[in-house]
């Protein structure tokens, strides 16, 4: 899959950080008239994302699978989701709910357990501050239990409502 993110400034960094933390292997090109230096370091760590220091055209969509539009202009962002529509290209507009066909959720991690917190554009702050509430409440141990989970069922013995029942006591104390 190949993103387009246009908009390098402190929201774009934010979009392709959260992109690049759930898939660090995605394919991305960034196009930005003016490209924040912190975004231009943390890339360089992602070699499957590429920096373009330029207006936005609509050449720019052209071959993408999905496309995010999140400059501090509306008239640009609008004219990028337009260029995306008139593809068939899905777009997230930042900041514009009524213009994204998709909106990216806050994501919590811990090792392999992955909780999505959407708000569905609505508030994009109560999704983060209930991701920092996750980050900081979930021990960091829950990722020891869950890689002893795949053996634990495979050893479990009985009918399904019984496997059910044991694993439900296993895990009770993680509530």
């Amino acid at each position: 899959m190949h993103v387009l993110v246009v908009g390098a400034g402190n929201v774009g960094f934010e979009k392709i950080s959260a992109l690049l933390k759930n898939s660090p292997e995605a394919k991305i090109t960034v196009v930005g008239e003016r490209i924040l230096p912190e975004l231009r370091a943390f890339c360089r760590d992602f070699p499957k994302v590429q920096i373009l220091e330029k207006t936005v055209s609509p050449e720019d969509v052209v071959g993408k699978n999905l496309v995010i539009a999140a400059t501090d202009q509306k008239s640009v962002n609008s004219a990028v989701k337009n260029w995306a529509a008139a593809r068939g290209i899905l777009c997230n507009v930042a900041d514009t709910p009524d213009e994204c066909d998709f909106y990216l959720g806050s994501i919590v991690q811990k090792g392999d357990l992955k909780l999505a917190i959407s708000t569905n554009g609505k508030s994009p702050t109560i999704a983060k501050r209930l991701k920092e509430v996750l980050n900081e409440n979930l021990p960091d141990e829950l990722d020891e239990i869950l890689q002893k989970m795949p053996l634990i069922r495979e050893k479990l013995k009985g009918d399904f409502s019984e496997k059910v029942r044991i694993l439900n006591e296993l895990t009770a104390n993680l509530i």
